[in-house]
């Protein structure tokens, strides 16, 4: 008999718990149980009115998961900053490190040759000589102009963006944008026409003195 009540209250236990419907008893936790769902970055509401500050950005000064401290780039989006990014020198020189020239051309040419072209003369497909689609002719990096820009100057232009370019922070760490006008720069100075005209006066110092042998021959 005692183990028939048992079923019994047991089983009426349970029915009772199925025909709960919208109100299933006592939390423990009733915040955590019915705790409000809020999608990331989304606005948690007016939070100035509660004196809170947030503008859904790191704190400044942080630096990203796998990046080195030695990369930290801290200048403001403005005037000042652009003025101030000229005293910039590319860390990867200041240690000495060897950079890899192959992978930042490889990083160039997927990321800035479509516009300033292979060959650094702003005639990538994308303008073509004026036939491409964009009509705005990028910079020319083999110009006077640009040899003479800062390297610094160049970082922030590709944080930042410049003129029709966009930023590319997003698309490359700083150390990848390091690399990348650590390659310009390089073109700039190895193909500099002064190189050339040095060859060309070695050349002809032959043909002079021949030239004056022949004369004091005769």
């Amino acid at each position: 008999m005692k183990k028939y009540l048992i079923i019994g209250v047991v089983a009426a236990g349970m029915l009772a718990g199925c025909g709960a419907g919208d109100k299933p008893g006592y939390s423990y936790m009733p915040d955590m149980t019915y705790s409000q769902a809020v999608e990331t970055y989304a606005s948690t509401g007016d939070l100035a009115k509660e004196g809170v500050f947030y503008n859904r950005k790191p704190v400044p000064g942080t630096v990203a998961r796998g990046e080195d401290a030695e990369f930290m780039f801290t200048l403001a989006h403005d005037s000042a900053g652009y003025a101030q990014a000229a005293q910039l020198k590319n860390p990867l020189d200041t240690a000495g490190a060897a950079i890899d020239m192959k992978e930042a051309e490889r990083l160039y040419l997927i990321n800035c040759g479509i516009c300033h072209g292979d060959k650094l003369d702003g005639n990538g497909p994308l303008f073509k000589g004026g036939e491409g689609p964009f009509t705005a002719a990028p910079k020319n990096f083999m110009d006077a102009e640009m040899k003479a820009m800062a390297e610094g100057t160049m970082f922030y232009s590709v944080t930042y963006g410049k003129g029709q370019m966009g930023s590319y922070a997003s698309q490359l760490s700083p150390k990848q944008r390091w690399e990348i006008i650590a390659f310009i720069k390089s073109k700039q100075g190895g193909s500099a026409p002064a190189g050339a005209a040095k060859t060309d006066s070695t050349a002809a110092k032959p043909e002079t003195k021949v030239d004056e042998k022949a004369t004091a021959k005769k």
